[in-house]
């Protein structure tokens, strides 16, 4: 057992190297897929796969982290500990659980304090079928100049705008709009792609070699950004026809009410809508197999100041000429926008993970240590 802060990391070269040291610290082999680019600092990035359990299991349960890379923070350190944790790992092999952790699908977003991959793209909305046409966002075509200025900070006429926009409207029908996926503005917030990223095709590999045969899959996704800080929002990640599957995933984790499993589509999530999910490359990589998916999204700092820590590293992006020293400020702001640095965050992160892992496939629940 390691202590919860031993767990969590302060760079993405840290987090792989804490994992690939858990998982030969508990005998485990690890199956690495190179990412063609360096690291912010010259390391290898790789999604690193480890297996727990036996290869044969009939239930197999999927732990992801870093979709959305500078979030990866999160979830490697739910990983780490999770490998640490004797309690844990005797719970599912007692129960025929294997255990699959995906390290880092997004590792260039990790290591260089990036939301989205290196083309640019956010991971969860570039699942589309791309020989079709793919979806329009009018909402958000209408607001991208005004979230992108030529300068930052915005000036005063921008910040008023915004705001216009937010009392007309809300501050739900704006995110919506900004975070649901665009197809049109490549060097804009929440850009799905035109094709499909390294990411997801290396995660597709990763779920044929590693989880394809197996009967009964959980998949738990993890996530940070919405909501209040250090609570974990229990989201159905499966496709809203799979009516079964929702069912398992509120039988599985809904606490009967007491920990809610939300859904994207219905108002109720602190997400919106979103389009081109992750978390249906399952249903194509796995199709004989019975699915359950859950997102868990821990929340950091409110919706604004996550957009806003947002808008400033897209600028940066397209404006790659900014200085040093508000270069570094604004992915420190990115950073602290998706990962509260503090023990008791950390812990309440651990806690809730630990939980709802230990509660698929309608586990129970026994205490976990935070020590």
């Amino acid at each position: 057992m390691i202590k919860v802060v031993d767990a969590f990391s302060s760079s993405y070269a840290q987090a792989r190297a804490r994992f690939l040291d858990a998982a030969s610290h508990a005998g485990l082999a690890v199956a690495s897929y190179p990412h063609p680019l360096p690291g912010r600092d010259g390391e290898v990035l790789a999604l690193d796969v480890v297996r727990d359990g036996a290869a044969d299991a009939d239930k197999l349960l999927i732990v992801s982290s870093a979709c959305h890379g500078v979030e990866g923070y999160c979830g490697s350190g739910v990983q780490v500990f999770a490998l640490h944790d004797e309690a844990f790992r005797a719970h599912c092999a007692a129960a025929g659980v294997a255990v699959l952790y995906l390290h880092a699908v997004n590792p260039y977003g990790f290591s260089h304090t990036r939301r989205v991959t290196h083309e640019n793209v956010d991971l969860n909305r570039n699942f589309q079928d791309f020989s079709r046409p793919l979806p329009v966002n009018e909402a958000y075509r209408k607001l991208h100049a005004l979230l992108l200025p030529d300068r930052w900070p915005p000036g005063p006429m921008n910040v008023a705008a915004l705001a216009l926009h937010i009392a007309r409207h809300g501050m739900k029908a704006l995110q919506a709009a900004v975070t649901g996926g665009q197809y049109e503005f490549a060097g804009g917030l929440f850009y799905g792609g035109t094709s499909p990223t390294w990411s997801n095709r290396t995660l597709r590999q990763a779920l044929r070699d590693h989880a394809a045969g197996h009967r009964r899959l959980a998949w738990i996704d993890l996530h940070t950004g919405l909501g209040p800080s250090g609570h974990g929002e229990r989201g159905y990640a499966g496709k809203s026809q799979d009516r079964a599957g929702l069912e398992r995933a509120r039988l599985w984790w809904d606490g009967a009410g007491t920990t809610p499993v939300k859904l994207l589509d219905d108002g109720s999530s602190v997400s919106a809508p979103l389009m081109g999910l992750m978390w249906f490359a399952i249903y194509d990589e796995c199709p004989d197999a019975e699915i359950t998916s859950l997102g868990m999204e821990f929340g950091t700092l409110s919706t604004m100041q996550v957009l806003k820590a947002l808008r400033a590293e897209q600028w940066l992006c397209n404006h790659p000429q900014a200085g040093a020293v508000q270069a570094a400020q604004i992915r420190q702001d990115l950073r602290d926008a998706f990962y509260v640095d503090t023990l008791d965050w950390k812990e309440k992160v651990v806690r809730q993970a630990l939980e709802a892992m230990l509660q698929a496939f309608g586990g129970h629940s026994p205490a976990i240590s935070n020590n």
